[in-house]
C-alpha cells in the first residue's frame, strides 16, 4: 500500500503575481487507503482517515487549507471587504418585523442598530409599552456561536421556554424563564431538537430528545419545578427511519406527536387540558401514507395523499379519527399540489402549487365561495404567514419574487380588501422597477420541460457575453422558490444574471417531480440542471466560460455530480456544505441523516441502490480530469453534512485534476451547516464566495 507523507503548507510567501495572488503551495493530505467491501464490491478510500475530528492532524490540514484559500484569494481581499460593506449597508440595522397577534399580545422582534442578534418583543395593545421579552445580543455575549431555536410561551402567557444552542450542532439545551420575575428556572433539558409543547396547566411541557446520531427518537414529559422527580417517557421511536416530533395544536386543545419518515407519517394527540393521559392515535402508519392534521372544533381536517399524488383535503370527528373515517373535503388534482392549509372561523385557505407558481386559495366551508389571490409578476412566490387568532378575518400571507423584496400582506377573507403591511427595506439606490425577472423554460434531455425563474438589472446584455450564476437545490421534495436577496444585488448590478433552476427533485411542478429526482431515478436531477445551462447559453443569456454553478448541501451534491458529468461547461463552481460523499454516509447508520433517507437516496445495503448511488456519488467518481474551478465551503461542528465529506473531496480533486483550475476549501472552525450564527457576520461568507464567482468570470 502507497502512502505518502502529509506536507503542511508553506506558509511563506513566495512570490506575488501581478494581480496580488499569493503562489504557494497547495496543502496535500497523507493518504492511508482504507478498504471497503460490500456486494462483492472494493472501494478503497485513501482520505478515509480525515473523519477523526479529535486528531490534532486533521485539524492542522483544515487549517491548511484554509490558509492556502486565503492566499489564493489574497488579491480579492479589497473586493471581498468593498462586496460586505455594500451587502450591510442595503440592510436596515434598526428593523422590526411586522406583529401578529397571539393570546392576547402582539409579538415582534426587532434590531439594534449595530447589533447581530434579536430582540423578541411583545405589548397587550399596539400603542402599549413594550415588553422585552429575550435580547439574544445579551445572551450571546462570550459565544463564537449562538442560536435560539424559538419562543414557546405558555398559555397563562407568564412562562417563556427556548432552546440554546452554543454550538452550532442542532443540539439546543431547552431553559424556562418566568416574565414576571425575570428570572429563569433551574429547570434545564439539554440534547433537545428546540422545542416545547405547553399543557394547559402552564407547568406541563412535551419535550423531544435526540440519539446518538441527532435524531429526534423520544418524547417526554416534564413538569416544571419538580427536580426530584424524573421525566416520564411517552413515545419511543424505535425504528430508526423516522423522525419524532411534539408540538402544540394552534386551537389550543391538543399537544400533537408525530413520527415521520420521508414517505410516511403518523400522528396521535393527548388533551392538553390532561396532560397525564395516553396519546390517542388518528391512524397508524401505513407506508406511502403522508398525512397532517389540523384541529378545528371537533373534526381534524387531515391533509393527505391516500390514492392522491399531490394530496387532498379530508376531514374526521376527532372521536373518531381513522382513515376509514376521513371525508374528502378538497379533490385531488393532477396538476395542482396542495402544500398547505391554514382555517378560519368563515374561511380556510390552501397554499398550492402548479407549473412552478405558488398559489393562495380561499375557500367557504359551504363551498360557495372558491377563489384565488391574483398576483402581477410571473414569476414569484407566495406563502401563508403567522395567523394565530382563529376568529380573524384577516388572512396574513409573505409574498416576494426574485426583483420584489419580501412582503408582508393581510387580506380580508370576506371583502377582499389588502392592505401591505411592509415591504423589506433595502436600503440606498435600489429600485426595484430597475430588474428584470421572468421564467423560462429548458427541455431536457428526456423532454422534461424544466421551468428556471431568472433575474438580471435591466440593460444588461443578453447577447451570450454575461456571466451568469446558476443556482438549484434538487432534492426532498424541497421547493427552490423564486425568493429576493439583497446581496445578491452586488452581482446583478455588476451586470451578473442570476438563475434558479427548478430541477426535478423538487416539488415545483407537483409530487411527480419529486418523485422522478430521487432514488434510482437521481441522474434526472444531475442531467436537468446541465440541460438548464445548454439552455442559457443557447438562448445567448451567458457562455460556457462565464457561467458558475451554485449549491448547499444537497445542492453541493447536485454541482459535484455536474462538476464530473460536465465539468466543461462551467468556469466555476461554488459548492456550499456539499453532500459529496453519498456512498460512504449512507453505509453508516452511525452518523446523521443516515437511516431517515433511505427513501430519498435508497438503502445501500442493497445492491441495486448501492450500485446507482456509486454512479453519481461526487467523490466516489473524481477522476484525472479537467475540472473547473472551484470553492468549497464547510464547518467543523455541521451536524447535518459532516466536515469530513467536502474535506476528502478537496483533497481527492486536488490530487487527481489535470488542470491548473483553483481548488479551495474554506472550513469554519466555530460553525456549523447553517453558518454563522450573528446578522451580519454571514455576509463575509457571502461576500467570499461573490469574490470568488467574479474572480473565475469575467470580472465586472
Amino acid at each position: 500500500m502507497k502512502k505518502w507523507t502529509w506536507i503542511p503548507v508553506v506558509l511563506m510567501l513566495l512570490i506575488l503575481n501581478s494581480c496580488g495572488e499569493e503562489m504557494i503551495e497547495a496543502p496535500k493530505a497523507k493518504k492511508i487507503d482504507k478498504e471497503m467491501t460490500i456486494h462483492g464490491d472494493i472501494r478503497v478510500d485513501p482520505y478515509y482517515w480525515l473523519k477523526e475530528r479529535e486528531d490534532p492532524e486533521v485539524i492542522s490540514y483544515l487549517e491548511a487549507e484554509n490558509d492556502y484559500a486565503a492566499a489564493k484569494m489574497k488579491d480579492t481581499e479589497r473586493l471581498q471587504k468593498k462586496l460586505y460593506k455594500e451587502m450591510v449597508a442595503r440592510i436596515k440595522q434598526d428593523d422590526e418585523s411586522v406583529p401578529y397577534w397571539s393570546n392576547g399580545y402582539l409579538y415582534y422582534s426587532r434590531f439594534e442598530k449595530g447589533k447581530e442578534y434579536p430582540i423578541y418583543c411583545r405589548k397587550p395593545a399596539e400603542d402599549a409599552d413594550e415588553e422585552i421579552l429575550l435580547n439574544v445580543n445579551e445572551l450571546a455575549e462570550g459565544y463564537a456561536y449562538y442560536r435560539v431555536s424559538g419562543l414557546y410561551i405558555s398559555p397563562n402567557n407568564q412562562m417563556l421556554a427556548f432552546g440554546e444552542d452554543t454550538l452550532s450542532r442542532r443540539k439546543y439545551t431547552l431553559r424556562f424563564l418566568d416574565l414576571k420575575t425575570r428570572e429563569f428556572s433551574p429547570d434545564q433539558i439539554a440534547n433537545t431538537p428546540g422545542g416545547v409543547a405547553w399543557a394547559n396547566d402552564n407547568k406541563t411541557i412535551f419535550y423531544n430528545i435526540k440519539d446518538e446520531t441527532l435524531r429526534p427518537s423520544q418524547t417526554w414529559r416534564h413538569v416544571l419545578g419538580s427536580e426530584n422527580e424524573k421525566d416520564e417517557l411517552v413515545f419511543d421511536e424505535t425504528d430508526p427511519t423516522f423522525y419524532h416530533g411534539v408540538y402544540r395544536s394552534n386551537s389550543g386543545k391538543y399537544i400533537m406527536l408525530v413520527s415521520q419518515a420521508s414517505i410516511t407519517t403518523e400522528y396521535s394527540f393527548i388533551n392538553a387540558d390532561n396532560p397525564a393521559s395516553d396519546p390517542v392515535l388518528i391512524q397508524k402508519r401505513i407506508r406511502g401514507l403522508e398525512y397532517s392534521p389540523t384541529h378545528v372544533g371537533s373534526v381534524f381536517y387531515i391533509l393527505n395523499n391516500a390514492n392522491a399524488q399531490n394530496f387532498k383535503l379530508s376531514a374526521v370527528p376527532v372521536s373518531a379519527p381513522g382513515k376509514k373515517n376521513w371525508k374528502e373535503i378538497v379533490a385531488h388534482r393532477e396538476d395542482v399540489l396542495i402544500e398547505g392549509s391554514e382555517f378560519f372561523k368563515d374561511r380556510y385557505v390552501l397554499q398550492e402549487r402548479s407549473n412552478a407558481d405558488t398559489k393562495l386559495r380561499i375557500i367557504s366551508y359551504d363551498g360557495k365561495v372558491d377563489e384565488y389571490i391574483k398576483f402581477e409578476e410571473e414569476a414569484h412566490d407566495v406563502w401563508i404567514g403567522t395567523n394565530r387568532e382563529f376568529d380573524s378575518e384577516w388572512l396574513r400571507f409573505g409574498y416576494e419574487s426574485m426583483a420584489t423584496p419580501g412582503s408582508t400582506f393581510d387580506q380580508n377573507l370576506l371583502t377582499g380588501e389588502r392592505i401591505l403591511k411592509k415591504e423589506r427595506p433595502v436600503l440606498g439606490n435600489f429600485d426595484k422597477k430597475n430588474y428584470e425577472t421572468k421564467r423560462i423554460w429548458a427541455e431536457a434531455r428526456d423532454g422534461a420541460k424544466v421551468p428556471m425563474s431568472i433575474v438580471y438589472k435591466k440593460g444588461t446584455a443578453l447577447d451570450g457575453s454575461a456571466p451568469l450564476v446558476l443556482y438549484a437545490y434538487g432534492s426532498y421534495g424541497i421547493n427552490m422558490t423564486p425568493y429576493f436577496s439583497s446581496v445578491r444585488l452586488s452581482l446583478l448590478d455588476r451586470g451578473y444574471i442570476w438563475v434558479i433552476a427548478h430541477i426535478r427533485g423538487g416539488q415545483e411542478m407537483g409530487r411527480y417531480w419529486y418523485d422522478d429526482g430521487k432514488l434510482l431515478k437521481k441522474m434526472n436531477t444531475f442531467n436537468d440542471f446541465v440541460d438548464c445551462a445548454d439552455h442559457l447559453v443557447k438562448e445567448k443569456y451567458t457562455s460556457y466560460d462565464n457561467m458558475v454553478a451554485m449549491g448547499g448541501s444537497a445542492g453541493g451534491l447536485l454541482v459535484g455530480a455536474v462538476a464530473n458529468l460536465a465539468p466543461e461547461k462551467f468556469a466555476g463552481i461554488v459548492a456550499q456544505v456539499p453532500f459529496v460523499d453519498v456512498v460512504t454516509t449512507m453505509l453508516d447508520d452511525s452518523i446523521p441523516l443516515t437511516t431517515n433517507e433511505y427513501d430519498e437516496w435508497g438503502n445501500p445495503n442493497e445492491k441495486e441502490y448501492y450500485e446507482y448511488m456509486k454512479s453519481y456519488s461526487p467523490y466516489d467518481n473524481v477522476e484525472a480530469k479537467d475540472y473547473p474551478n472551484i470553492l468549497i465551503t464547510t464547518g467543523l461542528h455541521d451536524s447535518q453534512v459532516q466536515y469530513w465529506e467536502p474535506a476528502k473531496w478537496t483533497a481527492k480533486l486536488r490530487d487527481l485534476k489535470t488542470n491548473d483550475n483553483l481548488v479551495l476549501m474554506k472550513t469554519e472552525m466555530d460553525y456549523g451547516h447553517g453558518g454563522a450564527s450573528g446578522r451580519f457576520q454571514v455576509y463575509k461568507e457571502v461576500a467570499l464566495e461573490f469574490a470568488f464567482i467574479m474572480k473565475v468570470t469575467n470580472d465586472k
